[in-house]
């Protein structure tokens, strides 16, 4: 651990040069009780590095890849709770790479590293099924507030799983229909690709019809933290998530705007 420390001090020497922002913070404790699997795809050691040792210190186990190609395979043949994927890597990028496990339904949390600050790549990420994005440069509290969120939804997801195993799994709005054990959503018998975000979004709000959610809530709930500032996050989601099921984006039919607090499901339908 002494060593670990020691090679984490000059990892965050490297890292704050004038091209980086990364700092070193002390360890933030946890409350996880079970080792997660988590696997890093990101080209820089550097960072692989110490992200590693404040994973390890989260109680995960750490799988890495340092190109897109490897880390595609890796993604794909193997379990894990969370996986880190940085967007511009050696052969595949981390656009292709989430496009193509969604594709495959591998469902597991994403959370996509940037260098960029665009607004293109992260809607892009998005909208090719990552759960969130985190822009670098970032500091290792929000790094670590992040995997931690994740951690604590995968938890409250499972939770609420053992308590439904003999719940009706079926939401049926008309034309608009939610299996949430197939994790299928259809309109007019036509099935309706959804992000694991937006499909969450979905079902707490239309397992709720007419309970207003703030955004702050929607993002604590689905997202697993609460950070002032994030709230554009649950927007985004909220007008792709329209875009797919909406007959007129202009007059929403199933999620509908409550002004001055947020948004709920329709609770005449």
């Amino acid at each position: 651990m002494v060593q670990a420390r020691s090679k984490a001090k000059k990892i965050v020497r490297f890292l704050n040069k004038p091209k980086t922002a990364y700092h070193y913070q002390a360890t933030i404790n946890t409350n996880i009780n079970t080792m997660k699997k988590v696997l890093v795809v990101e080209d820089d050691p550097n960072i692989i590095d110490l992200l590693e040792i404040h994973l390890n210190d989260l109680d995960c186990e750490v799988d890495k890849a340092m190109d897109g190609k490897v880390g595609l395979e890796k993604g794909l043949n193997n379990t894990y709770d969370l996986i880190l994927l940085d967007v511009m890597l050696p052969y595949k990028d981390g656009i292709e790479i989430c496009r193509t496990l969604r594709a495959k339904d591998v469902n597991t949390p994403i959370l996509m590293l940037t260098a960029r600050s665009e607004e293109i790549d992260k809607v892009l990420g998005l909208e090719m099924g990552a759960d969130d994005y985190i822009t670098k440069p970032f500091s290792v509290r929000e790094f670590v507030a992040r995997v931690k969120a994740v951690f604590r939804r995968i938890n409250l997801m499972e939770n609420q799983e053992s308590k439904t195993e003999n719940k009706d799994t079926q939401l049926d709005f008309g034309d608009l229909k939610i299996d949430t054990d197939l994790r299928k959503v259809t309109i007019k018998s036509e099935r309706v690709e959804l992000s694991p975000k937006e499909f969450e979004l979905l079902t707490l709000l239309a397992g709720n019809p007419g309970k207003s959610y703030d955004r702050s809530k929607l993002l604590n709930i689905v997202w697993g933290y609460d950070f002032d500032g994030f709230e554009h996050t649950v927007n985004s989601h909220i007008n792709r998530l329209r875009n797919k099921i909406e007959p007129d984006i202009q007059n929403p039919t199933y999620i509908l705007t409550t002004w001055g607090v947020g948004y709920r499901f329709n609770e005449e339908l």
